[in-house]
């Protein structure tokens, strides 16, 4: 990876790793010779997604200011490729539920640290063919949100087709800003049928990639709006962040929690704090179905042994 964008200690980067790729099981199987969650697969290339994932956010933001969001019961598929990563950049959840409590957990976690920094939030399972162009992209939201701190800038992917099986994202006008233009954002639509993704591409509509930039307390802020018992109950477990007790605390918390989504029942609740910026110009997607994979390995002109079988 060349190009490295410039690092800042003011900004941070929260890495969620705790999905169970479930619809890619089989193929992982096929790949690995054994289940490992897609994260932790060989997909594209020689790495797994996350070590590809570390390294595209890494060069934005320095790894020591990253937090990894982990399950328990992935250790042993954390440990391969987080294995030299000191404790604190763990975030070990008991148990998965969704990507609001994983995002809150490493919230609170960094926010016993310090609050006056900028979070870029990034899922372990995207396939990108220009780091450093994304990254870059990533960095003009940095900008965005350091000119307006109370918003919430989401990237939005251009899409090249009417993919009912992403998130979309409706726009309305350009809002003020000297470094980065972003736009307000009006209205999801999660995986909407094939003619309404026809119509919103027709529109200029984006795909929602879930890859945000906040202030921290912004989003922290957001969590306290939609969710308020969810905060309330992870700030009573604030005494034993760092600690021996953390662990078993967390168990008995996670055991009481539903599951909760951050793009479904935090961020669709408030549009009007939300911004969006384009990424144009650069191939991405989310894999989370095996023809997305297949079509990134031959967008990359790669056909592995797997793949050939």
């Amino acid at each position: 990876m060349k190009d490295r964008v410039r690092h800042t200690t003011k900004r941070a980067a929260i890495v969620l790793a705790g999905g169970e790729g479930s619809r890619l099981r089989d193929l992982t199987r096929r790949i690995a010779g054994h289940d490992v969650p897609k994260q932790f697969c060989q997909l594209i290339g020689s790495s797994t997604l996350l070590e590809q994932t570390m390294g595209r956010v890494a060069l934005s933001v320095r790894p020591e200011h990253t937090l990894m969001v982990v399950n328990e019961a992935h250790e042993p598929f954390y440990t391969q490729v987080l294995g030299r990563l000191p404790m604190s950049g763990l975030v070990v959840q008991p148990d998965n539920r969704g990507t609001a409590t994983a995002i809150l957990y490493a919230l609170m976690r960094m926010a016993e640290i310090t609050s006056e920094v900028s979070v870029a939030v990034f899922p372990s399972d995207h396939f990108v063919d220009d780091d450093s162009g994304f990254m870059r992209h990533v960095e003009e939201a940095f900008e965005a949100v350091e000119e307006q701190p109370e918003t919430t800038v989401l990237l939005g992917i251009k899409p090249d087709r009417a993919e009912s099986g992403y998130g979309w994202i409706e726009y309305g006008d350009a809002l003020s800003g000297k470094r980065a233009q972003v736009f307000q954002v009006q209205r999801f639509w999660e995986k909407p049928p094939a003619n309404v993704a026809t119509e919103l591409m027709a529109q200029g509509c984006l795909w929602n990639s879930f890859v945000m930039v906040a202030r921290l307390p912004t989003l922290l802020g957001l969590v306290v709006a939609a969710k308020p018992q969810l905060y309330a109950a992870f700030h009573t477990m604030r005494s034993a962040f760092g600690t021996p007790r953390e662990q078993s605390r967390m168990r008995s918390l996670y055991a009481k929690l539903g599951s909760e989504d951050f793009s479904s029942d935090i961020l669709a609740c408030f549009p009007a704090r939300l911004a969006v910026l384009a990424v144009r110009g650069l191939a991405w997607s989310d894999l989370g179905e095996p023809q997305r994979v297949m079509d990134a390995l031959s967008r990359m002109g790669e056909r592995p042994r797997w793949a050939a079988a």
